[in-house]
Formats: structure tokens, sequence, C-alpha cells
């Protein structure tokens, strides 16, 4: 199990107490089986080293400034990251947050007043506590809790691709890309030159920056004479199609245009640089490389897709609104459609998972081990990918009963049972499967029709999800 000290406890007619020794570094890479019966154990451990007066364990991450202050946020301020140590385990996890983008000096000047986070790190707070996979708590993050935990917020407005300072024409700094290499390079002065694995993971627009960055991080650590290190990817909701919306507006910010549109304006605003295969591949029309089926192939590290298959981000700049009023049998098909789409574009991703739910974001959401596809859970899935990467490097067989490329095959929103709650917008009430479909002008004689069943059939299947 890799632990290379062992913990010497010593009784005195008084008390008992822990001899002290340096460090206790423990090597999780390893535990692979039984991972529930030893969490138990690492849990009694714990408690019978930390009496019940000892200070609640620190969990939080630390806000860290950049030690390069000429990499900064959109408007000059500091750019930095949130950290958590774990010392003894040898695997990082750093995550690049999400939160749209901006494309011209109109709409960053309006992100500005509207979301000032998002562009300035002069209001973050002194600590951030992790959710979902950041999260130090084994019971909401099973096979990760114990990695070192990085969070980098999001300040550049450019999907984490910009490489350009600060000009008086533009306003504002787009240094996306830059910002995820100095946190790389601080990190090596703190543990990270120690790694075994470094999971650059990411939400949305994020999620769209680990598929940019994933190999550049990789060859800057390289570079660095860090060869020992397994740089991977985890893409949640970033893998957005360049599809022809549902119907044309007025190109005014990131929700209303469409997908091409705003990347072709926001790559040259930013000074966007792509991954240089995939730069080669659609040389004068670099925009591409933001949509995850064009840039996939060309990325040469492993990475891990987790996509909705009913995107609300997606449906957002597609233009198809689903507020209010039930939809209308064009938009329907349209959604359904999207979903076919998607689901044609991930045939050939070799790790993933794809539940068909509408929704947005999932691995730092704390219902985010609720989810399953096939019966298998996303934790479960990443875990079986982990275990197929350590497996294949050993030129061992892929574990049985392990899945890790998991689609829904059922063909509309939320027609897996375990999709996160939808709510009504305007009541804030809880809907079923059911109630949902019904909201959004779901026809279930007509479905039934189709299908050629009974529509009490379908409504069956419905409610039971399959």
């Amino acid at each position: 199990m890799g632990i290379s000290r062992p913990i010497k406890a010593t009784t005195s007619n008084k008390t008992s107490r822990i001899k002290r020794t340096n460090s206790f570094p423990l090597d999780f890479t390893a535990v692979e089986e039984n991972m529930d019966n030893f969490m138990t154990q690492v849990k009694n451990l714990a408690q019978s080293l930390y009496p019940c007066s000892a200070q609640k364990l620190d969990y939080d991450m630390k806000l860290n400034f950049l030690g390069n202050t000429s990499v900064t946020c959109n408007d000059g301020s500091a750019a930095g990251y949130y950290l958590k140590e774990s010392r003894g385990s040898r695997r990082w996890l750093i995550f690049l947050e999400g939160g749209w983008y901006c494309f011209n000096k109109e709409n960053c000047d309006s992100r500005y007043e509207t979301m000032q986070r998002l562009m300035s790190s002069s209001k973050w707070p002194q600590t951030k506590t992790g959710t979902g996979i950041l999260s130090p708590l084994p019971e909401e993050n099973p096979h990760w809790w114990n990695a070192n935990m990085v969070f980098i917020p999001y300040c550049s407005s450019d999907v984490w691709s910009g490489a350009t300072a600060k000009t008086e024409q533009s306003g504002y700094a787009f240094m996306g890309s830059l910002i995820i290499q100095e946190v790389v390079k601080d990190l090596l002065n703190k543990g990270l030159d120690n790694a075994k694995v470094l999971l650059l993971a990411g939400s949305s627009a994020g999620g769209t920056g680990v598929l940019l960055n994933v190999d550049r991080v990789a060859e800057l650590l390289e570079g660095l004479g860090h060869t020992g290190i397994q740089v991977r990817g985890l893409s949640d909701s970033g893998w957005f199609l360049d599809n022809k919306q549902y119907h044309c507006t007025d190109c005014v910010d990131a929700a209303s245009c469409s997908p091409t549109e705003t990347i072709k304006r926001g790559i040259k605003y930013w000074g966007g640089v792509v991954p240089e295969r995939c730069r080669q591949t659609h040389e004068g029309e670099e925009w591409n490389c933001f949509f995850g089926y064009r840039v996939f192939p060309s990325i040469k590290s492993p990475v891990f897709v987790v996509q909705w298959l009913f995107d609300e981000a997606q449906l957002t700049v597609d233009n198809v609104q689903l507020t209010g009023q039930p939809v209308q049998e064009g938009q329907w098909r349209y959604i359904q459609n999207l979903g076919i789409e998607l689901r044609n574009t991930l045939k050939d991703v070799p790790a993933m998972f794809a539940p068909a739910c509408l929704s947005h974001e999932v691995i730092t959401r704390n219902y985010w081990i609720d989810v399953q596809v096939k019966g298998t859970s996303l934790p479960r899935a990443l875990h079986c990918w982990d275990r197929s990467l350590h497996d294949n490097r050993n030129n061992k067989a892929p574990p049985k009963g392990c899945p890790v490329h998991l689609i829904d095959s059922c063909p509309w929103p939320h027609c897996n049972p375990t999709c996160p709650t939808i709510r009504d917008q305007f009541t804030g009430q809880e809907m079923n499967v059911i109630q949902f479909l019904m909201h959004m002008g779901f026809d279930v004689q007509k479905m039934a029709e189709q299908q050629g069943m009974d529509p009490s059939k379908l409504l069956g299947m419905l409610s039971s999800g399959s």
C-alpha cells in the first residue's frame, strides 16, 4: 500500500500519546480493491489519533497569488489559486472554474459591471471549501478525497486560452492560458514536483479549457524535467457543438450569438492560443479548436469527457428557451436531434460519461455521486479509468466489469431516472419526469403511437426511466 513509515504509539502510565515523526507519507495510488473497507480503516485510524478535543481538521483551500505578478486577471489585478495540500498523497487535482466569456470591449465592460469576480481578484475570499470531486470527504468524493486540491478561479473571460497583456485598445488582459502555466510552476515548489498523477479538470468554459491546455501542461512539465508526472484531463460540460441555432438572433453577447460567431470574434480579441497540432489541422480557422469533437483527435494526453446529452448552456446558445411556455414541436425535435448529434460526436471518445439529462456542470456538485449511466456512477467510472491507465502502463488487460465508455441510449431529456432534479423556474416546485415532459409540451399519446406501444406502457417506462 506504500506506507513508507510506520506510526509508533507509546503508552505511559498516565496518557497515551503519539511519538511525533516528521512525515507520514501514504501513497494511495495502489489502493484499488476494497476501497470502502480501506476508507473505514482510515477513518478509524484518524479517530484514534485525534481525540475529540483536537481541533477540527482544516479542510478549506487557501488563496495564494501567483509569484509572477505580470500574469493577471482581466483588470490587471493579481491572478491566483486556492490550495489544500494533502501531505503524503502524490496525486494532484487542478480545477479550472467556468463562467462563459466576453468577446469585445462592450460586452466585457458589461461583464465587469455585473460579474466582477470573473474578471478581477480584488474581492476573492481567503478560503474556499471544495465540493464534489474537490471535496476532502470520502463519502462525497470516494476516490479523490485525499488528493492535493487546487482550484483556479476564472478571471480571464477567454475560455482559458488567452496569452495577451492589457492594451489601451482592448482595455483588458486575457491571460487564461498563461495563468494555468504559472500555477503549475508555483505548485512545483509545493510538492507537485513529487507527483505521480496530475488531473487537470474543469467545468463549462473550464471544461473547454482542459481540452485546450492539457497537452501544454504535459509539455511544460516535461520541458522542466518532470517526466515522471502523468498528466490527464477531465472535461465536464465543455464539449460544445458548432451547430446551427434553433433560430438566429443578433449577436450581442455570449448567450445570444451562435457558438462559432462568438469564438471567431473572441479568439482575435483575446489573442487566444490553441493546441499546436489542432492549429496545424485548422490553419486560418483556429476557432475550430474550441469545439470538443474537433480538438479531441489531436490531444495526446488521456482525457475523460463528461457531458450531459442535453446541455443547458448549449441550448441557451442555440436559442432554445425552456422557460414558462411548453416547447413547440419544432423545438422538441431540435432538442432530440441535439442529443443524437452529441451522441455521434462522442462515439469515438474512449473514456466518457454522457447521461441523457437536461443540466449543466456536474463534477463539483454534491449530487455528482448519484447520477448513473447503465448502473455505473461517475466516480466509479473515473476510478475504472484510473485503473485502466495504471494497468495499461503495466501491460495488463483492463479490469472486467469496470466500464469507462458510458453513454445513455434513451432519446429524450431526463429519460434517465438518476438525472438531477428539475425545478419549475417560476414556482420552484420539483418536477418528476412525466411532469417535466408535459411541461415541455410532450404528447404522450402521439409519442406512444410513434413508438408503436400503449400510452400507459410508455408512461410506466418514463416513470421508471427505462
